[in-house]
């Protein structure tokens, strides 16, 4: 487990948010389920308290806290996408499962979690010195909800 983990409050989701987390991307895993052992603020002994978990290697704890909290944009998980194709399947099954698309790469979970779902080569033009390259990428980018990538080339090669 790493030292510095996110921990992520759910009023009682704790356990379908890391299971559904999980099945997003490989090498994931439920690594431990903690029950209270007695009643608490938000819950009653025997709930589950708190689920440790990874989503591809990064370790996170959800914790059911008792009362809901909405997110918002200030934390979210950026997933770096090797290509269009994971962009489009994280994309479609984070809309499928009830999330709502936000834009510029930005997408919500059925938990409302922010997520944002950028390709690699997006992060690689964004930092290119020629910032006209840049200027377009980030223009193009700007039109977007989910990301383009071959629009993304375009706008880079300046067509």
């Amino acid at each position: 487990m790493n030292k510095v983990l996110p921990c992520l409050w759910f009023d009682k989701e704790a356990e379908a948010a890391a299971n559904y987390y999980v099945s997003l991307l490989p090498e994931s895993k439920i690594v431990h389920v903690q029950k209270s052992p007695i009643d608490y603020p938000g819950g009653k002994k025997d709930w589950v308290l708190v689920v440790y978990f990874e989503v591809a290697g990064q370790s996170f704890m959800a914790l059911n806290g008792g009362t809901t909290f909405e997110y918002n944009n200030c934390v979210s998980f950026m997933i770096d996408c090797k290509d269009q194709a994971e962009v489009d399947r994280l994309w479609s099954q984070i809309l499928k499962d009830g999330g709502q698309e936000v834009e510029c790469g930005w997408i919500r979970d059925k938990f409302n979690v922010p997520w944002q779902i950028i390709p690699s080569d997006l992060s690689r033009m964004m930092a290119d010195p020629d910032k006209a390259k840049a200027t377009r990428v980030m223009a193009a980018m700007m039109t977007m909800a989910k990301i383009d990538v071959a629009a993304l080339r375009k706008a880079y090669a300046g067509d």
